[in-house]
C-alpha cells in the first residue's frame, strides 16, 4: 500500500476499513479490495478488480453511480491527470438550404486508472454527478483505435 500513497491525501477505499483483518476473509490472497457492478450491461474491467489503484471518482472501486446518458466519442486530449477531452461529432439539420452542417462538442470526461487510454481511441461515456466544476461523465468502456490510412469521420 506504499506506493498507493503518491497524493498529500491518505488514500484509501471508504468502503474497507483500515483496522479491518485479513484474517477475517480468506476468500483471496494479499490485501481486500471494494469493486462493483455498475450495471447496464457494462463489465467491470480487469484491473480495477486485481489493480491497487484507489480513486474515489471511479464508476468501478469509488463513490459515482453512472445514471442519465450513455454516449461515445473519440480522445482527442489525455494530458490532464486522470480527465480525458471527448469529441463527439454530429450532423446539424438546415431547414432553409435542406442540408445538414458538421457539428462537434468537446466533453471533459473522468478516467479511471483502469483503462489505458490513448488519443484516438473511441470510449463510452456514461453521465454521473458533478465531479469537478466541468467534469460531468465518466468513462465506462474503452475501445483501442484501429490503425487505419483512410481519412474520414471516426464516429457519430
Amino acid at each position: 500500500m506504499t506506493d498507493v500513497q503518491n497524493e498529500r491525501a491518505f488514500q484509501k477505499q471508504d468502503a474497507i476499513p483500515l483496522g479491518f483483518s485479513a484474517k477475517v476473509s480468506k476468500k483471496k490472497k494479499g490485501s481486500l479490495r471494494y469493486y462493483k457492478d455498475i450495471g447496464l450491461g457494462y463489465k467491470t474491467p480487469q484491473a480495477a478488480i486485481e489493480g491497487d489503484y484507489i480513486d474515489k471518482k471511479c464508476p468501478f472501486t469509488g463513490n459515482v453511480s453512472i445514471r442519465g446518458r450513455i454516449l461515445k466519442g473519440v480522445v482527442i486530449s489525455t494530458k490532464m491527470q486522470r480527465t480525458i477531452v471527448v469529441r463527439r461529432d454530429y450532423l446539424h439539420y438546415i431547414k432553409k438550404y435542406n442540408r445538414f452542417e458538421k457539428r462537434h462538442k468537446n466533453i471533459p470526461a473522468h478516467c479511471s486508472p483502469a483503462f489505458r487510454v490513448r488519443e484516438g481511441d473511441t470510449v463510452t461515456l456514461g453521465q454521473c454527478r458533478p465531479l469537478s466544476k466541468t467534469v460531468r461523465f465518466n468513462v465506462i468502456q474503452h475501445t483501442p483505435a484501429q490503425e487505419s490510412a483512410g481519412k474520414g469521420f471516426k464516429i457519430f
